[in-house]
């Protein structure tokens, strides 16, 4: 929907690849379908969710074994967006470096996007 021919609309870091590709095989899914809803205090949070059927309308992603569609109306949000896998003593999980975001909490789980 919103790609630019011969560029990938996110990328994926190894890190992430590699985690995503583990969740896929350990629950038998054929992918991880990423997007964004409204909530949080900034306005906008991320949503991650299990897939086992592709909508026609997904843009989809593969790398390293890794697949991540991307739910139609959050293409416009997420276009140019770095997906990693962070491990810290604290917690670990996937992080969105996306240049879309003009502002996001404290914890980064909320964005929001320039205009709303």
């Amino acid at each position: 929907m919103f790609s630019i021919p011969g560029k990938q609309a996110v990328s994926i870091t190894s890190k992430a690849a590699a985690q995503i590709s583990k969740l896929m095989e350990t629950g038998g899914h054929a992918g991880l379908r990423i997007g964004v809803k409204k909530g949080g205090c900034a306005g906008m949070e991320y949503t991650m969710d299990y897939v086992d059927d592709k909508d026609p309308n997904d843009e989809v992603v593969e790398q390293d074994g890794a697949r991540v569609l991307i739910a139609p109306m959050a293409q416009m949000f997420l276009f140019g967006t770095e997906i990693d896998y962070e491990t810290s003593l604290l917690e670990s999980g996937f992080k969105f470096k996306n240049p879309n975001v003009t502002e996001a909490c404290g914890c980064g789980e909320s964005i929001k996007f320039e205009g709303m």
